[in-house]
């Protein structure tokens, strides 16, 4: 029987193996698009044509008061320190002297960053030049009411960026599994709203009852159906940001396009480009998945996994079983994200979400959902003790994670789909 081989990232490392060919479904790939050559000059053509706004030449005058919103250190891949020099040069030749220029880090609800993480995202240049500040979600003194968004969240917001007389976001965009897609509006909410407003927003990823469980309608690539999404659009409304310059990433993270200008348009383009690279289409699901999360860093914990965890689910039958590459050699971080599998069942589990929001708490409760179909996770032994926490079913061969999908799946020759990209390639179902 003709088999088939492959070698998928595990770690730092891979996993081989072999299938008969007959039964291979498909194996799910993004496009490959190369990154952008001269980057410098296509920052700038991006500031000088925006979508939906005059240049930010026209917006910034001299001697304005300047805020720049720029992820935190679990966005690095937004490749700030690589674009942010060309920024600030262009607001210098604008009249705004760097004095006059403040980086706010929009941690949202995580951790504030420390000054050597400041110096990874924005550059040791541009921290040299530029007051770099965290936002502080916790910090009420600091925030600014605005008032409620049509779904009743309170929102407040950084004063410091409200103050200033121009705000522009920077950001990145791939698929977000509660939202759509990241960037945009993102980086104000959770960016630099107080936590009130983030943890009542947030609420809306969840069904109206107890017991509802996620709302089906906040998934990856989703925007229109997704409250979750439109509540926080609603929210950065009260801001109205000056202008935005968000990119997009190719497969290997390089930036593949630059879109600047309305905080709305230039963002929904993004987002169409995140769709031609990041999905793929396919014919139906399989009764096995083989998913890698693409090696380390991506697969360095089972919070991380998550992403993983979503998109084979897609893939997958109801009745079928998903097998997850994922070493997690730290598995044991955020210590918070393991404190959410202590409730008794799902259902406790969505309460303490619902009473208290997080996002560590919603990636557990993510992975209790996506264990409705059974689930493999292929790990390292000494991670027995968290797997077992959890709905998952360790594996630590891909010889004994193979084995058990098939013993699981209900049928002798089941179909199976490879997916290399699992983490970052969303799988569609093909439109009739």
């Amino acid at each position: 029987m003709p088999m088939k081989h492959f070698s998928l990232p595990y770690g730092k490392g891979s996993l081989s193996f072999e299938i008969p060919e007959e039964q291979l479904l498909c194996t799910v790939f993004g496009s490959e698009k190369p990154g952008i050559g001269d980057l410098e000059k296509a920052y700038r053509n991006a500031l000088e044509h925006p979508y939906d706004s005059p240049p930010l030449s026209q917006i910034v005058k001299p001697g304005d008061s300047v805020a720049i919103l720029v992820a935190d250190i679990t966005r690095a891949w937004h490749l700030n320190a690589d674009t942010l020099p060309f920024l600030l040069d262009v607001l210098n030749e604008l009249g705004v002297s760097d004095e006059k220029i403040i980086i706010i880090i929009a941690v949202g609800g995580h951790r504030a960053n420390t000054e050597a993480e400041f110096v990874e995202l924005c550059g040791a240049e541009v921290c040299h030049r530029i007051r770099v500040m965290n936002h502080d979600a916790y910090d009420e003194k600091n925030m600014v009411y605005l008032g409620r968004t049509s779904r009743g969240t309170e929102v407040s917001a950084n004063k410091i960026a409200l103050e200033a007389d121009r705000l522009i976001m920077t950001g990145g965009v791939v698929y977000h599994f509660m939202v759509g897609y990241g960037g945009g509006r993102k980086m104000l909410l959770p960016g630099i709203s107080g936590i009130k407003t983030i943890r009542q927003s947030h609420l809306w990823s969840l069904g109206p009852n107890l017991g509802d469980g996620s709302n089906p309608g906040s998934v990856s690539g989703a925007t229109r159906g997704n409250p979750a999404h439109d509540d926080m659009m609603d929210v950065c409304s009260f801001v109205k940001p000056d202008f935005i310059v968000n990119m997009v990433p190719n497969l290997a993270g390089e930036i593949v396009g630059l879109y600047a200008g309305n905080w709305v348009s230039a963002w929904i383009e993004a987002t169409k480009l995140v769709d031609e690279i990041f999905s793929a289409e396919i014919q139906e699901q399989a009764d096995i998945v083989i998913g890698s999360a693409g090696g380390y860093p991506r697969d360095i914990n089972l919070y991380q996994t998550s992403k993983l965890m979503a998109n084979c689910y897609e893939a997958c039958k109801s009745t079928g079983v998903n097998v997850l590459l994922s070493e997690c050699s730290d598995i044991a971080e955020p210590l918070e994200f393991f404190q959410w599998f202590d409730f008794r069942d799902i259902v406790d589990m969505e309460r303490a979400l619902r009473a208290e929001f997080t996002i560590a708490g919603w990636c557990a409760f993510k992975v209790a959902e996506y264990c409705r179909k059974k689930s493999i996770l292929l790990t390292r032994k000494e991670n027995a003790k968290y797997v077992e926490k959890t709905s998952l079913i360790p594996a630590y061969s891909m010889e004994e994670a193979l084995s058990k999908a098939y013993e699981l799946c209900g049928t002798k020759k089941p179909k199976i789909t490879v997916m290399p990209q699992g983490a970052s390639v969303l799988p569609r179902m093909k439109k009739v």
